[in-house]
């Protein structure tokens, strides 16, 4: 799962990014509304929800979900400000924002917030996916063999890359769908990854 985080604040956006990426999230984090626009309408990212700022350089949190909205796209988002009073919140979810909360808050309850979301988005994920004989457990982490019982524990990439080539099975997809899909915009890992991941099946095969 990617999410856009869009947050002004340096402490704050650093502790939701570390929070997110320990659950699996795959996490872009821009401080700028402009830039944040940028990164909406890159058509080689593909983003399962956003969480977006009030009071932001450049374009608004407010202004960014009227012009999702207005395009017809649509990203849930949820909208993280200091203002608390009815009327905010009438703006904030009239501008387009799917939920709203209220700084401060707890890092439990945003992650609570971010699962209702997906629970009411089409691309919600079940608890379990599965291929063929191949399953991913969202719950431990875990890939199943199902005609062996054979289980393996994944690290949070191994689990992101393994559901994304199961996502696109039977399809071809490049190194650079891979990096765009599940690197950060500004990881430099990226290639050196899918690059040994890459001599690793040509010497299988």
């Amino acid at each position: 799962m990617r999410v856009l985080l869009v947050e002004d604040e340096p402490d704050l956006g650093a502790a939701i990014e570390k929070t997110l990426t320990r659950n699996r999230y795959i996490v872009d984090w821009t401080q700028d509304g402009t830039e944040a626009w940028n990164y909406l309408t890159q058509s080689h990212t593909q983003y399962t929800m956003a969480v977006i700022d009030w009071m932001l350089p450049g374009l608004t949190g407010i202004e960014l979900c009227k012009r999702l909205r207005t395009r017809q796209n649509p990203l849930p988002v949820l909208m993280l400000t200091a203002r608390d009073s009815i009327n905010d919140r009438v703006t904030g979810l009239d501008a387009g924002a799917d939920d709203y909360l209220v700084k401060p808050f707890g890092m439990a309850e945003l992650l609570a917030r971010l699962r209702a979301l997906q629970r009411r988005s089409p691309q919600f994920q079940p608890q379990n996916f599965q291929i063929g004989s191949l399953m991913l457990d969202y719950g431990s982490s875990c890939l199943v063999l199902q005609d062996s019982d054979t289980k393996a524990i994944l690290t949070a990439k191994e689990f992101q890359l393994l559901e994304y080539l199961m996502k696109h099975a039977n399809q071809i997809v490049s190194t650079e769908q891979i990096r765009n899909q599940l690197w950060t915009a500004n990881s430099d890992s990226a290639s050196n990854v899918v690059a040994a991941q890459e001599a690793k099946r040509r010497g299988v095969e």
